[in-house]
């Protein structure tokens, strides 16, 4: 389903009226003057009501004799929520292109000459640098204490609160022994 198509489906659900079409068509297909009658509505109300749900995809349609019988469409509420928030939105590219910008504004402005200037206050700035640092340790690699000092040092002077930071961001691991760069997912 796309974003466009939920939206559309959301906004026709915010309606008492037709949800009790729809719970009525749950229970068996019905034409308008039927559900009229069951709903206490008139019959242009309700067809009102179903032009909405046909146009949300929520119900289909079909000829029965005289009667235009309708039907609760069950393939569209076997979607979960959770599928519809983890499918690409539309807005997906435009999203990321205005994270890429905020990134390299981030960068532009904190780093001059490959050297970090200060440290940014903003928790989402700082994790911008942080990944940037973290970019010259290799995956797989582990690392002295000291290796880590001099790489970071290489951007920044204050290397300890940097290499501390890395480490509470996961963006580097350690132990008693050695630091590793983490692969994030994600």
């Amino acid at each position: 389903m796309t974003e466009e198509k939920a939206i559309s489906l959301f906004k026709c659900l915010a309606d008492k009226s037709r949800i009790q079409i729809l719970k009525s068509l749950a229970i068996e297909d019905m034409y308008v003057e039927r559900l009229a009658e069951r709903l206490g509505l008139t019959p242009p109300t309700i067809s009102f009501h179903l032009k909405k749900l046909l146009d949300a995809n929520a119900v289909t349609a079909y000829k029965n004799q005289y009667y235009m019988m309708y039907s609760l469409n069950k393939d569209i509420f076997q979607i979960s929520m959770l599928e519809i928030l983890q499918q690409e939105s539309d807005e997906a590219q435009e999203q990321a292109q205005r994270d890429a910008d905020y990134r390299q504004k981030v960068i532009d402005a904190f780093f001059e000459y490959g050297k970090l200037k200060s440290i940014p206050t903003q928790l989402k700035k700082e994790r911008v640098i942080l990944e940037v640092i973290a970019e010259a340790f290799e995956y797989d690699k582990m690392y002295s204490e000291r290796e880590v000092n001099i790489i970071i040092a290489d951007f920044y002077d204050d290397f300890c609160t940097i290499r501390r930071d890395m480490v509470s961001e996961r963006l580097l691991g350690r132990n008693a022994s050695a630091y590793w760069r983490i692969k994030n997912n994600g």
